[in-house]
This record gives C-alpha cells, structure tokens and sequence, in this order.
C-alpha cells in the first residue's frame, strides 16, 4: 500500500497554530540575519572607506591606489561583490561624510548600501542627511521612495502649510499634525494640465491613490470619496476622506481649483462638524481638515485661520503634466500598499 502525500495525511489537535507560529518566527529570524549582514556590511564599508582616507592623507597616495586595491582585494575575494573601484570611491566618500564610528554603526547600519549612495549623491551636508535618514529608518522607504522623496523636496515642503493646529489641539498631537501637513503638495504623477477641474483631479487622485498617499505620508489610510453625510434631511458630499493612524483622528480634504478664499473654511468647517456628530468614535480625535487650492495668499490664509475653533489647515497643490507609468490603476489593498512602499529595490550599482 502506498503511503499518502505529507500533504495529505491528517494532521493532530493543535498543529495549524504551531506551524503559524513556527513560521512566524522563521521569518523574524530571517529578517534579524538579513538585518545583522547589513549592519556589517555598512560598518566594513565605513572602515574601508576611513583606511582609504587615511592612508591618502598621511601617507600621500594617489587616486590610482583605489583602482590598485579594487584588483587586489578582487583577487582574494572573487565570490564577493562590492570592490569595485567606484564603490570603494563611494566607502571613502561615506567615511568621509560620517566621521563619527558611533552614529555609522547605531543608526547609520540600518540602512542598506544602495540607500546610502543615494543620500551621498543627491544631498549636500550632513544635517539634511540625517533628516532623510531618520525618515527612511521610521518609514522603511525603499531605495527608490527615499530618492522620489529628496527629488520632491519633501524636507522643504513638510511642516509648511498654513494651520491653526497650535491653538485648536492639544500638544504633542498639534506637532505631529502640522509635521503630516506640506505645502505645496506635487500631483505630478496625474498626469493633468493646471487646466485640470477639480472633479477630473479628485477622480485622478484615487485611480492613483498609491502615489497619492505616498504623497500625503505616513499614517494616512483611505476611506472614501464624495462621503455622504446627511444633516438634517439635506445630503452633502465630502471630497475625499482619510483616517491618520497616527493621530487617530479623521482627516477631510476638500479640492478648490481655484485661489484660496475665507469662505472655503465655512464649508469645510462644517463638515469637520457633520464627522465629528456622526462618524468619529468617542476615543478618535478632533477631525482634521485640509483645503488643497490651485493658490493662496498666505497672510489671508492666516487671518481666515487665527480665531477658527476647528483644527484646520490650507495647503496649496501643483500639478506637472508627466505621465510616468502607473503603479496601479485600481484601488489597492492596505497590503498592497504596504508591500508598495516597503519592498526592497536594487538599482543597479555593484554592491
């Protein structure tokens, strides 16, 4: 009589869930290896890169040491990549942006090579540096969200819209929420002329909604658009809703296609009011609102803003006509966009 399959035969009281669990912490082991090799790997590559520096200091060599060390070290070590001449120029040129040893092997190492070179070759000095550092360490970016991140200027554009979040919540969440607001916001990846109505831009943004929530940030979790609430037998619509896991609270955006007036806040007023009646939880914060205008005088902006109750912010928006390829063209999933914004990328450069 053959012997059923592995696969086939039953299986004891209990088994489902040790073998979860058995590959739960297969993977976590998995994860702390692959985290332990690059934290080596960024450490050796520091000392390489301080040696290099060194030696051409005290000792006077040339450039051409480098191309000598490449071939010498390529010799005794042909399984391993990583040695060629350019990337020893790119360790010398780490060790050099980061003198201290401490910082490279706390904070620095958690970080893969290829993001590093990113950091060297798109930022200028060490203080910007750690800024973007920090960010791709919290967020866990990919290579290639972290250089979409610098090229967009997210530093400069983060914190910068106009709000009243100092007098309308309390701290720290007044902090972290003015941080989660930019200004201006890029919707370059629409693929729309400023010409572009506000219907044509809210239907854009959610057949984009994976850029468009890279775009906003950390925390925020979509909900729906044109959210129906109903006040007093009357039916009105919001643009687009989010959740912000961070802040616990729910966030409406409200697109103007035109130049900010005060008014706009009436209306947005009211809806933070209809969320906050109807929809909010007891243990959620005050709702959040955000105006997204093609413009805004800022000292308006400010004046509209100075003695509203409502935590409120305006923000303006660009929008560049590019057509680079779609990500997705269907709402994803949570998942999905986890995987999206978290998966490793290798872009080419010789370890």
């Amino acid at each position: 009589m053959t012997d059923k399959p592995a696969s086939l035969t039953s299986t004891p009281q209990g088994y489902a869930d040790w073998l979860t669990d058995l590959k739960g912490r297969i993977h976590t082991a998995q994860q702390r290896a692959a985290l332990a090799v690059n934290r080596e790997l960024v450490s050796l590559y520091w000392q390489i890169g301080r040696d290099i520096l060194a030696r051409q200091a005290e000792q006077g060599w040339g450039a051409k040491v480098i191309d000598r060390l490449a071939h010498d070290l390529r010799v005794a070590f042909p399984e391993m990549k990583g040695f060629s001449p350019r990337n020893l120029k790119y360790m010398r040129a780490f060790a050099e942006a980061w003198p201290d040893e401490s910082f490279v092997q706390a904070v620095l190492a958690q970080l893969p090579w290829y993001h590093h070179l990113a950091l060297l070759d798109k930022l200028p000095g060490p203080e910007t540096r750690k800024w973007y550092v920090a960010k791709a360490i919290e967020h866990n970016w990919s290579r290639n969200i972290l250089v979409m991140q610098i090229e967009s200027r997210l530093l400069e554009r983060s914190g910068q819209a106009v709000t009243n979040f100092t007098a309308t919540l309390p701290a720290p969440q007044s902090d972290l929420a003015r941080e989660s607001i930019k200004d201006p916001y890029r919707f370059d990846f629409l693929g729309l002329t400023d010409e572009a109505q506000e219907r044509e831009i809210e239907d854009a943004l959610v057949r984009h909604v994976t850029e468009f929530l890279l775009e906003l940030g950390a925390g925020f979790a979509f909900v729906g658009r044109q959210v129906l609430l109903s006040v007093g037998g009357d039916e009105f619509f919001i643009d687009l809703m989010f959740y912000h896991l961070k802040l616990r609270c729910y966030v409406v955006i409200e697109l103007k296609g035109g130049k900010f007036k005060p008014e706009h806040l009436g209306q947005l007023g009211f809806y933070l009011t209809a969320v906050d009646e109807q929809v909010k939880h007891p243990d959620d914060g005050p709702t959040i609102g955000l105006l997204l205008c093609k413009g805004k005088n800022k000292v308006v902006a400010e004046y509209a803003l100075r003695n509203n109750a409502q935590p409120l912010g305006v923000a303006e928006y660009q929008l560049v006509a590019s057509l680079p390829a779609e990500l997705q063209t269907s709402l994803p999933s949570i998942e999905q966009i986890e995987r999206e914004l978290g998966s490793p990328t290798d872009d080419g450069t010789e370890e």
